[in-house]
């Protein structure tokens, strides 16, 4: 049987941007199936006990920038550390990620979903706008209007709520997260364990 990964992340963040390109191409390299899994983080953080950013302690806001900024220089990723468009709701480019898996499968959602994440960190665009996800899914040679009706639909969001109570249920407490052969991996600097285990 073929191994495959869970992917749990939310559009908005950060660290799934930096992550995103380096763990496609590793799952790509391991001929692994990747299940993109878009899901809601409020609702995890408030299932685990998380606090979202602007809740956090001073030392810590401090540090997660600092932090990006390390990554960024590191991985040579573009990376606005204050961008325009953040905080920002992710809930429509999910759906949007999920109605694109649906209707075109997992290397587009995929695509789509890395689109969405550089629009955030690297091009100032607002990823709860509904016009500048229709001009995302466009530029990644969909047709944008019809794919961002579809994910106004029940069933996609049925499939977002299933995601976001699948990742509680995997004790998921952040994003990205990782799950491979039932194991969790937490963030993009835990890639390196995440490619050990797609290629075990």
């Amino acid at each position: 049987m073929a191994k495959s990964c869970d992917y749990y992340f939310a559009p908005p963040s950060p660290w799934a941007y930096l992550g995103h390109d380096r763990f496609v191409a590793m799952a790509k390299k391991a001929g692994v199936t990747v299940n993109v899994k878009p899901c809601d983080i409020s609702r995890v953080f408030n299932a685990s006990g998380g606090l979202p950013l602007a809740k956090r302690p001073p030392q810590r806001q401090a540090y997660r920038l600092l932090e990006l900024k390390r990554w960024s220089e590191h991985l040579a990723r573009p990376l606005n550390i204050h961008p325009k468009f953040f905080p920002v709701p992710g809930d429509p480019a999910a759906r949007l990620i999920i109605a694109a898996r649906l209707a075109h499968g997992t290397d587009t959602a995929l695509a789509v979903t890395g689109a969405i994440m550089r629009g955030v960190w690297a091009d100032e665009r607002n990823i709860a706008d509904a016009d500048t996800l229709a001009l995302i899914a466009t530029e990644c040679g969909l047709d944008g209007k019809s794919l961002l009706k579809s994910s106004e639909t029940a069933s996609v969001q049925a499939e977002y709520d299933l995601n976001t109570e699948e990742a509680m249920a995997a004790s998921v407490f952040g994003a990205p997260w990782y799950v491979v052969d039932g194991e969790g991996f937490w963030g993009q600097d835990r890639l390196e364990f995440v490619e050990r285990a797609l290629n075990r």
